[in-house]
């Protein structure tokens, strides 16, 4: 097996255990960050899978969960726990609202598409052939909502774990959530820009960005999450959480 084929097999089971950590937070505290982030980073992992199973065979179904879920819903609904994290506002569950609501619209959306599964090629990654199995034309419509939701996701995960990172740094406290939101902020641009590539053509760079991205969200978001001398086990206070593919 190439490096391509071993690559989504590992970034998969990182982001199951991830998930698992902090869905278990969710649970203990319900707060509505953890869920976000726990459900958007299972998207992340099922993207993953589907990348795993797709090098050794072929499923229209399991390649409509990989562009639905890793392509256009995961960085959003990351994002969106960010926001909650962040923000303690009406307005936030407003934002919630419409994006359960355009993530059902996107998924109804890219299950009506045709797929031409007579073009895959076993052995290629899928993040490589991919355009010849939509359509053109279908491919230009849920190109509308990947770069919608993309967007949203890079500027609020993104943008939350910089500005959450400057403010502890600006009072001179908790220096592990400093570092852990600039990994975390740091993963996410790195998958963003390979996810940019995989558009432009080199999709090839895609796993290892989703590896790397895996690994430094997850080292972030432990880092922002331990607590410090006298301090009890605390939500991880504004640890921004992870990928867009």
């Amino acid at each position: 097996m190439s490096v391509n084929q071993i690559l989504p097999f590992i970034s998969t089971a990182l982001m199951l255990g991830f998930t698992i950590y902090v869905l278990q937070r969710y649970f203990v505290r319900h707060a509505p960050p953890f869920l976000f982030w726990g459900l958007g980073l299972a998207m992340f992992g099922l993207g993953s899978f589907a990348e795993a199973y797709l090098s050794l065979a072929w499923s229209p179904a399991v390649f409509v969960m990989w562009y639905l879920f890793g392509a256009i819903l995961n960085p959003a609904w990351i994002g969106q726990g960010t926001l909650y994290l962040l923000f303690k506002r009406t307005w936030v569950h407003v934002l919630a609202g419409i994006l359960i609501l355009a993530s059902l619209v996107s998924a109804g959306l890219m299950l009506s598409i045709p797929i031409n599964g007579s073009a895959f090629q076993l052995g290629m990654p899928i993040s490589q052939q991919y355009k010849a199995i939509i359509p053109p034309a279908s491919f230009n419509l849920i190109l509308i909502p990947t770069i919608i939701f993309g967007t949203y996701g890079l500027v609020t995960l993104v943008g939350g774990a910089l500005w959450s990172a400057y403010l502890f740094w600006r009072k001179r406290v908790l220096p592990n959530r400093v570092i852990g939101n600039v990994l975390i902020a740091a993963g996410a641009l790195l998958i963003a820009f390979g996810s940019e590539l995989t558009h432009l053509g080199y999709g090839q760079f895609l796993y290892l960005a989703e590896f790397l991205c895996s690994v430094l969200m997850f080292i972030g978001f432990r880092f922002a999450a331990r607590p410090q001398p006298n301090e009890g086990p605390q939500p991880v206070a504004a640890a921004a959480s992870v990928p867009a593919k």
